[in-house]
């Protein structure tokens, strides 16, 4: 496993039981315990530059493989993929660590989990942290047909994305080629240029890394250890796991029926890169925060990052964190 700057040597992998079969954790410190989940296609990896900012200032950092994603289990079923499930998995981490309660926080898809747990188990999350996806709640339409709607002549990436082997035909057969190209595609310094296409976006008939960066470069924040580890996890699990969260979006949105609209009152942070198109495309989201936020302690726009934002922007993510948790805990 590639060293970090600041040296995980200290990092402790456990499996835990969750209804997921097994959960696996890294964690570093001791203190109020903080959950760290990643979203796609990442892994626990993607906190290596947080978990020991968090340890060092006193708090029980804990960063999970979510369900689908590296020594964490596969189920087989893509149901198995539902929000609810992976709420439920959260909060058994939290149990299996001995502790009661948590601050949760999330990035990508991430987020939305994080975002989740704190909605329907209020008892275990305490306090919520958004990376780079704002919290949109439950609407009134459909998800898979609002995706249908966006693109005009081309494919939006969640619906390319839905029929399993499909995205898998295209990435497992080169797999750290087209995790180079994702993470630079969404990356500050080697994103395209605006104008030339969309990456969420798949012309007919073509693929999703007909989109990527032509340079070849990787982004400032990702070394080739770095991208070795996270080949090395996807060739080792596949990506149907990971692709199975977004197969996933009809299903959570009948499941989370009874919470539509609702807000999350718990404190709450959110931190977005300026030139993610998540942040542009749900610009009404960040904007509706103090309603559906109303807890929010903070809503902060980093200029000049991209997706990866904690990667990207370790230094002044993990800032933002520390400011955040120590007015969570009170002087």
């Amino acid at each position: 496993m590639p060293q970090s700057a600041h040296g995980p040597h200290d990092l402790t992998h456990r499996l835990v039981a969750t209804p997921a079969g097994r959960t696996h954790l890294v964690e570093q410190g001791s203190g109020p315990l903080v959950l760290l989940v990643h979203g796609f296609p990442e892994s626990w990896y993607s906190w290596r530059q947080q978990l020991p900012a968090l340890a060092a200032a006193g708090y029980r950092a804990v960063a999970i493989d979510v369900r689908g994603y590296g020594r964490s289990s596969r189920p087989g079923r893509v149901g198995a993929y539902r929000m609810v499930e992976l709420v439920e998995d959260n909060a058994a981490v939290v149990r299996a660590l001995g502790e009661e309660t948590a601050v949760i926080v999330g990035h990508d898809w991430g987020s939305g989990i994080a975002a989740n747990s704190a909605l329907l188990r209020p008892d275990v999350f305490t306090a919520v942290g958004l990376l780079s996806v704002p919290y949109s709640p439950r609407g009134g339409i459909r998800p898979t047909e609002a995706f249908s709607r966006i693109g005009g002549e081309e494919e939006f990436y969640v619906s390319y994305f839905q029929e399993p082997g499909r995205a898998e035909a295209e990435i497992e057969p080169d797999v750290r080629g087209w995790l180079a190209g994702f993470y630079a595609g969404l990356s500050a310094d080697t994103m395209p240029p605006a104008g030339e296409g969309s990456l969420f976006f798949v012309p007919r008939g073509g693929r999703l890394s007909d989109r990527f960066p032509s340079t070849g470069r990787l982004p400032a924040w990702l070394t080739e250890a770095d991208l070795d580890f996270y080949a090395g996890e996807f060739e080792r699990t596949g990506l149907t796991g990971a692709l199975n969260r977004y197969r996933n979006v009809d299903r959570d949105w009948a499941d989370l029926a009874a919470w539509d609209s609702a807000p999350i009152p718990q404190p709450s942070l959110f931190i977005g890169g300026a030139l993610d198109s998540s942040t542009a495309w749900l610009a009404d989201a960040i904007a509706a925060h103090p309603t559906t936020l109303p807890g929010v302690m903070g809503s902060h726009l980093l200029d000049g990052c991209g997706h990866w934002i904690q990667q990207e922007r370790a230094e002044e993510v993990n800032r933002l964190l520390l400011d955040w948790l120590r007015g969570v805990r009170g002087p």
